[in-house]
């Protein structure tokens, strides 16, 4: 229930920020809008863990800055290899070992590899993420796992929903 409830309120926040309009019969229509798409959602049972991850929210706070910053990072260091006459480029393909303990925090792990300019996640394979590099540079930045333990550490999550890191499905962790 809190699931929903706090899909609603993201809902409506998000179509008063898109609409603009503060007139009743607009709000009210608006309200009624999000309560039909938080049924229906309920109804199709999409509404969980993974799909309205709110016990993310605070964490959540702590690694958009810092992602942000690396993006930054990131574009200023591809904006570099561009300008340069010979483009100091070095693609490559690598594997980079993820160690979060859901598939939502791989999800979260992986789109953030491809959100940073340079980068990009091709393949998830359970703990394994095969990304493209442009530069050396970046591979090495991937492979340092500094990115893997902030969102490791955004996660956090060891309720019911954790996978088992040991076993035939999870690997040694």
């Amino acid at each position: 229930m809190l699931h929903a409830l706090s899909l609603g309120l993201v809902l409506y926040c998000l179509w008063l920020l898109l609409s603009g309009y503060f007139e009743v019969l607009l709000l009210s229509l608006g309200g009624l809008s999000v309560i039909a798409i938080v049924w229906i959602a309920h109804r199709m049972d999409v509404i969980d863990h993974e799909g309205h991850p709110i016990h993310l929210t605070a964490r959540a706070f702590l690694y958009w800055p810092w992602l942000t910053a690396e993006i930054v990072k990131s574009n200023i260091d591809v904006a570099k290899v561009i300008i340069q006459r010979k483009m100091p480029i070095s693609p490559s393909v690598i594997e980079v070992k993820a160690t979060q303990g859901t598939e939502l925090g791989q999800v979260i792990f992986a789109n953030s590899i491809t959100l940073t300019p340079g980068t990009v996640t091709i393949a998830i394979d359970r703990d394994i993420m095969v990304v493209h590099a442009l530069t050396r540079e970046a591979a090495e930045g991937l492979q340092t796992g500094v990115m893997d333990g902030r969102v490791t550490a955004m996660e956090a999550h060891k309720g019911p929903y954790a996978r088992s890191r040991t076993g035939p499905e999870g690997g040694a962790g």
